[in-house]
């Protein structure tokens, strides 16, 4: 277990991301969801992560459910503020934002004091708690002068009365993450998709930052969406179709790592946890199966010969990444 920053709340290396859990592309029934965070349990996973925008609240609601039997003290949880989900008299479907579930609610930016408040407490309604652990600022890209002068303080005062733990942000960019990190007292920061084999864009500022102030840095998206983990045309790099030239230097990578008998999985993962300001790892698996085999590549050992390989063929700096 890692500590998150200066606070109390502990993370394990690897974590489960639920976003899969609220359907995102397609559908996943609510055994198999519940059999999802049953193994995770097995294989020593103890750090979970949600949002009311994954399935307008399904990823929510399951989560909380599967987490029920295991005593609350067990575990460490995280869910996220800034999009308020307001009910919708429209009909449909919400693919239009990545998620199978019926539009049944809409959602609403806000990062105001009050919007934290309320997007937190219907959160823990959904999730059937009394409290979570670590909450983020979710994607305030558009929304930075709210989010730095009501957001952040709101969250700090929730933080002082003790409701939760440890407050951060989360985000798909690496400069607003930065800034976070210097001109606050965040505990921790999730990064989603730039820390990866492909896209080292964090290791410039964003890492060195957070370990130069004492923030942690949770790392999501360590497969680009998809494409890291089995690269092929129909694969996804971050959330939309992959370009040409990234599907060939993953291929490429892929044939490194199997020249070196490991998988690109297992190479990704290792990449990812091996920064020093990195205290979790989160993937998104939707079943079972798919939990156990990211625990399996999580703990394969990656030969330094694949790294050498990687660097001799121009596919990564020889400044960056393990040794």
């Amino acid at each position: 277990m890692t500590r998150l920053g200066r606070s109390g709340v502990e993370v394990t290396p690897l974590g489960f991301g639920a976003a899969a859990l609220g359907n995102l592309y397609r559908p996943v029934d609510d055994e198999q969801a519940g059999q999802a965070v049953r193994a995770a349990w097995q294989r020593g996973i103890r750090y979970f992560d949600t949002a009311p925008h994954y399935g307008l609240g399904l990823s929510e609601r399951r989560l909380g459910a599967a987490l029920r039997q295991y005593g609350r003290a067990g575990y460490t949880l995280s869910t996220k503020v800034g999009r308020r989900l307001d009910p919708a008299d429209g009909t449909g479907d919400d693919l239009a934002h990545g998620f199978a579930v019926p539009a049944t609610h809409r959602r609403v930016w806000d990062f105001s004091a009050d919007g934290v408040r309320r997007t937190l407490e219907a959160s823990l309604a959904r999730l059937g708690l009394d409290r979570v652990d670590v909450v983020y600022l979710h994607d305030p890209d558009d929304h930075a002068e709210q989010a730095f002068r009501e957001g952040y303080p709101a969250l700090e005062k929730l933080r002082a009365e003790g409701v939760v733990g440890a407050i951060g942000a989360g985000m798909n960019q690496t400069a607003m993450l930065t800034r976070f990190v210097r001109d606050t007292d965040v505990d921790v920061v999730l990064c989603a998709g730039r820390y990866t084999l492909l896209d080292r864009s964090a290791g410039a500022e964003l890492l060195p930052a957070a370990a130069e102030h004492g923030v942690s840095v949770v790392l999501g998206g360590v497969f680009n969406s998809g494409l890291l983990a089995d690269p092929t045309p129909e694969s996804t790099y971050d959330y939309g179709r992959v370009p040409p030239e990234m599907l060939e230097r993953a291929l490429r990578m892929k044939a490194v790592a199997e020249r070196n008998g490991v998988t690109l999985r297992a190479a990704a993962l290792a990449f990812a946890a091996a920064h020093p300001a990195v205290a979790s790892v989160l993937t998104g698996p939707r079943s079972a199966p798919e939990v156990h085999d990211c625990a399996e590549q999580f703990t394969t050992s990656v030969p330094a010969e694949f790294w050498q390989e990687l660097r001799e063929s121009g596919l990564l700096p020889r400044e960056e990444g393990p040794s």
